[in-house]
């Protein structure tokens, strides 16, 4: 199977940056789209950015001019920037990845979700 590890997630103040990780590892075949999604307690999940394996990429409105997804193909790690930060982007933040993997007996396709890191931005 395929885990997805989580760094860099804290506590800072509204205007501060953060720099989100996410590393994928296990019998790797192909990594195709990698994203963010957050919930904020009480809330649904919902989709932050994603970018799929030949550069394009999906913000969310909220994050929009904030916010940089990057990738780093070689890795199979995709990076969150998120600058301005606002109290209300406040919420765990997970890691998302689609693509296939191998065993003994073929390929076969994975999406995975990291355990999720937590950001906290006061006022």
């Amino acid at each position: 199977q395929v885990q997805l590890v989580e760094s860099g997630g804290g506590l800072v103040q509204a205007g501060e940056s953060l720099r989100l990780s996410c590393a994928a590892s296990g019998s790797i075949l192909s990594v195709n789209a990698m994203g963010w999604y957050r919930q904020a307690p009480g809330k649904q999940r919902e989709l932050v950015a994603t970018m799929s394996s030949g550069g394009s990429s999906n913000y969310a409105d909220s994050v929009k001019g904030r916010f940089t997804i990057s990738r780093d193909n070689a890795k199979n790690t995709v990076y969150l920037q998120m600058n301005s930060l606002k109290p209300e982007d406040t919420a765990v933040y997970y890691c998302n990845a689609f693509g296939s993997y191998s065993t003994t007996y073929g390929s076969y396709p994975f999406g995975s979700w990291g355990q999720g890191t937590q950001v906290t931005v006061s006022s």
